[in-house]
Parts: structure tokens; C-alpha cells; sequence
């Protein structure tokens, strides 16, 4: 992938639309040109910046426009993924957290509801008992 292609204005518009998800035909209504247009403007967009696919494309644009850095050294993922395994760790363990936990206690709260139901049907049914 050739990150400092130049790009000219149209097929820069194209890349644009593109990589933001619009459709050929939708480019092609968007900027009132022949959908043909867009595919030959495409399939030169991909052979001066060195790539096959859409999403290539998208990451070439967004790596350009937006500073995104291309790829990360092997030691900076590293460090990052210990950096979110240090954050994220000390949550996945703690025993409060643990989903087990929560429907036992939703089981607890539902078993208290019934009982209490019984236990005012079982009210209503002593007066008759006593008076007959």
C-alpha cells in the first residue's frame, strides 16, 4: 500500500464516498456520472495506491485524512494489550461480579413473591374455616 499517493481531485472525491461506505451506483448518483465512470476512476484509485479491495481502501483514507498510524512495532502492541489486561483484570475477578451470583438472587426474590402469595391465600381461607 502506497500511503503518499496522489490522488487527483475526482478520484479523491470517489475514494472519499468509497471508503465511507457508499455504493458504486450511489456514487455515481451522488456526483451525476456514469456508474462505469466510477468503476474505471475506481480501478485507477486502487492501481496508484497499490490495493485489491474496498476495505483497503477505506484504511488508506482514513490512515491519510485522519492520521490513523498504519500499523503499530510489535512492542507497542504489547505494551497496550498489558495496559488492557492490567485495567481490565482486577474486574473479571472480583467474585462480586460473577453473573452466578445474580440470577441466584433473582431465583431468592422470586421464591420470597410466591410464598408471600400463598401465605395471603391461606389468610383468606381461615375465617370461613372458623365460622363453619
Amino acid at each position: 500500500m502506497k500511503l503518499n499517493a496522489e490522488l487527483s481531485p475526482r478520484e479523491t472525491e470517489i475514494a472519499e464516498l468509497l471508503a465511507w461506505g457508499a455504493s458504486k451506483k450511489e456514487t455515481a448518483d451522488r456526483l451525476f456520472i456514469s456508474p462505469r465512470t466510477v468503476e474505471n476512476t475506481t480501478r485507477n484509485i486502487y492501481a496508484k495506491i497499490g490495493i485489491q479491495k474496498a476495505t483497503e481502501l477505506c484504511v488508506w483514507w482514513f490512515c491519510n485524512k485522519c492520521g490513523v498510524p498504519v500499523g503499530l512495532d510489535p512492542l507497542k502492541r504489547a505494551f497496550i494489550a498489558t495496559v488492557l489486561l492490567l485495567a481490565f483484570l482486577p474486574y473479571e475477578l472480583r467474585p462480586d461480579t460473577d453473573n452466578f451470583t445474580q440470577r441466584t438472587t433473582a431465583r431468592t426474590t422470586r421464591t420470597i413473591r410466591a410464598q408471600r402469595r400463598k401465605g395471603r391465600e391461606e389468610e383468606l381461607l381461615t375465617p370461613f374455616n372458623i365460622t363453619a
